[in-house]
């Protein structure tokens, strides 16, 4: 007993150091978020207002609904009581964020984000009401961290002889922020095309000839001008205009502008500014507007850049086509091979029964792939159109997910090796079920294959996983289906061609240890989503993963011991094994709260020749003349880690990588990052590895997902070498 006691002594003392490490700046710490009433109780049918504040740690930003040349608008999704309407955001009038030559819009500060709530006329005084928002953001400085918030607020409903009216403070609040927002405009505005300028001319016939002092527009639309460039104004007999430089992202006949316009006013008692919403706002503006229960969720503000998929039939087939080829290649990565080993003894098992049998099984485990890939994809799509930037493995990118899934592979190895036998109290029903057919244990692995498989994109995966997302989702799924097909088909077409199975092995002895040797590919599985999961949470959140291991290893021996027991032993064994599962839910829960954020000084504290990828020190680089090479990874990418080991790690790519001076930014989307979400749809990916290379002035390169050293070489050939460039100067000296 004097050990145990000394041994949970350590135990909770390494918990409480590993809870005190050091960790990287979380945005909970950078932005303190608060719901907001203005009403002290709600009144049956008559709207009132809420509002998200905001407060920025000094030099930080979040952003506006347009956030310039990089960043994220804030997001906001209601959970509203039964009857009652959230209205859109009522943004506030941003300020001007330059940083470096690029100019973002976004508050620095404070900032009240004001909502409108509707409540139904049938509004019943007996119940409070409990308003919830989860509030997404981005905030800034040199570094960019991704934050979230769940906020809540209960408020009462006022009776007949009650007002409701605010509280001082608060009407002091709401007062502000409703000073702070822009007004509607009294004027009209048109926009022409003037060479690569806009020209957005304002007819205010109210304002003197020459009284305008200056004047700036906060576009709604992200890509209709350059934000940095300066916007020239010119003085009309019947108002104004400002000359801007059209968007390089810009094509076609533009749309009118519309956005907020701030301008300075000279009037005899001194100057006087006006902030006013001109020109509609676009159709399907994202993050512009928040969601409320039964209405569709809003787009994500990287939507607006996703070009719609050309809809053709030779370009879905195509598409189709290249998903099936990565299905197939996907049965040769690393991350399927433990799954593989399964089915491999599987086979062998059933090398003896009649073909019909075999052909059952084959048929459940593709229908187990195809069905969960159809899952897996209606989620995603699901998830997406709610407005969540999310890609190809976001699954994993998840704590809670990788622990899951690490317990259940864990579980799986214990059994192979022949150190636990699950289920044994259900091994006369299992057996019968087993010379039956063996039908739900063929589509359960062939779904586990799926949910491991997830985290590799095989080649040509890319392209099709891509086109998917901006097609209809009839589309979409046929081309998931087919990648599928692609991973259930070699297993599919052993199992129907007799001839080939013939060749298996007959039954024997020797399965033993072959099942035995096959648990150590699961156990090197569980390894890897350790390690991933050491990427996404701190020490405490790890310490509690292995706990959760010997509870699964507890478990496991618990219940097989229960199956050989009677009476209230079998009963105390099976509320061992019970309290040890529950005790991995708990784990999992404190896991899944102990996530971290990457910290922007991890390339300098690694000492490796590259820097964190963010929008704006991309486009600092590129406006710079550099050549960029930008590498999209992630811990629980087997062929990411393959591919930076084998070419991208390798002496011979980095020296040309210094040679040519070439910045080499990496970005890590172990844990949901939107800026590389963005990006990946900008190059029609949905999932990582990402491989671009920006040449001085070019276009960007997007390179093969599998990587040799050649190739990375290749493709640096737009930019000139340093050797190149001494000896051009020499001959210009001679």
């Amino acid at each position: 007993m004097k050990a145990l006691l000394s041994a949970a002594l350590v135990a909770l003392s390494l918990w409480a150091g590993f809870g005190h490490a050091t960790a990287a700046p979380r945005a909970e710490d950078l932005v303190k978020a608060e719901l907001v009433a203005e009403p002290s109780a709600v009144r049956p049918g008559e709207p009132f207002t809420v509002g998200v504040k905001l407060t920025m740690a000094p030099h930080w930003h979040t952003y506006w609904r347009n956030p310039g040349d990089s960043g994220l608008a804030t997001e906001i999704r209601w959970s509203l009581p039964e009857g009652l309407q959230a209205g859109p955001i009522q943004w506030p009038v941003p300020q001007r964020i330059p940083v470096s030559h690029l100019v973002n819009y976004g508050y620095e500060g404070e900032t009240i984000l004001l909502t409108e709530i509707t409540p139904p006329a049938d509004l019943s005084p007996s119940r409070p009401l409990t308003l919830k928002a989860d509030v997404s953001y981005l905030v800034c400085e040199r570094e960019c961290i991704p934050g979230e918030a769940s906020l809540s607020i209960l408020l009462p409903v006022a009776g007949p002889s009650e007002d409701g009216r605010p509280d001082p403070a608060d009407k002091a609040l709401f007062d502000r922020a409703r000073a702070a927002l822009p007004t509607p405009s009294p004027w009209t505005a048109r926009t022409e095309i003037s060479g690569d300028k806009l020209l957005f001319s304002v007819e205010a016939p109210g304002l003197g000839p020459g009284s305008i002092r200056s004047a700036y527009l906060f576009p709604f639309d992200e890509t209709a001008i350059e934000h940095a460039a300066p916007q020239s104004l010119s003085a009309r007999a019947d108002g104004f205009a400002l000359e801007i430089k059209r968007s390089s992202l810009s094509q076609g006949e533009p749309a009118p502008l519309g956005g907020v316009l701030v301008l300075e006013e000279a009037l005899d008692t001194g100057t006087v500014r006006h902030a006013v919403e001109i020109g509609a706002p676009p159709k399907a503006s994202p993050a512009a507007a928040a969601v409320a229960p039964g209405t569709p969720a809003a787009a994500g503000p990287g939507a607006g850049t996703r070009q719609p998929a050309e809809l053709t039939f030779a370009g879905v087939a195509q598409a189709a086509f290249l998903a099936f080829l990565g299905g197939l290649i996907l049965n040769l990565m690393p991350c399927v091979f433990p799954v593989l080993s399964i089915k491999v003894l599987s086979l062998v098992k059933h090398s003896g029964y009649p073909p019909a049998l075999v052909r059952l099984n084959g048929l459940a485990y593709a229908a187990g792939v195809v069905g969960s890939f159809l899952l897996l994809a209606g989620i995603l799509l699901a998830v997406r159109a709610g407005g969540a930037e999310v890609g190809w493995g976001f699954q994993l990118q998840s704590p809670a997910v990788v622990t899951a899934l690490a317990f259940l592979l864990f579980a799986m190895g214990l059994s192979l090796s022949g150190v636990v036998e699950l289920g044994t109290s259900l091994a006369g029903f299992g057996q019968r079920l087993d010379t039956r057919t063996g039908l739900p244990g063929s589509f359960l692995t062939g779904i586990l294959a799926t949910v491991v498989a997830t985290p590799c994109t095989a080649p040509f995966m890319g392209t099709a996983i891509g086109f998917a997302m901006t097609a209809p989702a009839v589309v979409a799924l046929a081309i998931f289906a087919a990648l599928g097909l692609g991973l259930a088909l070699p297993f599919l077409l052993l199992t129907f061609w007799p001839g080939l199975a013939r060749h298996l092995p007959r039954p024997g002895r020797w399965m033993e240890t072959l099942k035995q040797f096959l648990a150590f590919p699961i156990y090197a599985t569980v390894a890897w989503l350790l390690f991933v999961l050491s990427q996404e949470v701190g020490p405490a959140g790890l310490f509690s993963a292995l706990i959760g291991l010997v509870a699964v290893g507890f478990a496991a021996w618990a219940l097989r011991l229960a199956a050989f027991r009677e009476g209230w032993s079998r009963r105390a064994w099976q509320g061992g094994a019970l309290a040890a599962i529950l005790a991995l839910v708990g784990l999992g829960i404190a896991i899944d709260r102990d996530r971290v954020q990457g910290s922007a000084s991890a390339a300098a504290a690694s000492g490796e020749a590259w820097q964190p990828f963010t929008q704006a020190r991309l486009d600092q680089l590129r406006a710079e003349g550099r050549p960029v090479f930008v590498n999209m990874t992630a811990a629980w990418c087997i062929t990411c880690i393959v591919n930076e080991r084998t070419a991208l790690s390798t002496e011979a790519v980095q020296q040309a990588f210094r040679s040519r001076q070439v910045a080499y930014l990496k970005g890590d989307w172990t844990n949901r990052n939107p800026e590389i979400t963005r990006l990946l749809e900008q190059h029609g990916r949905s999932g990582v590895p990402l491989y671009v290379f920006y040449p001085p002035g070019g276009e960007p390169v997007v390179l093969p997902q599998i990587l040799t050293q050649a190739t990375v070489i290749d493709s640096l050939g737009a930019a000139p070498s340093k050797r190149a460039g001494l000896q051009s100067s020499a001959t210009r000296k001679e």
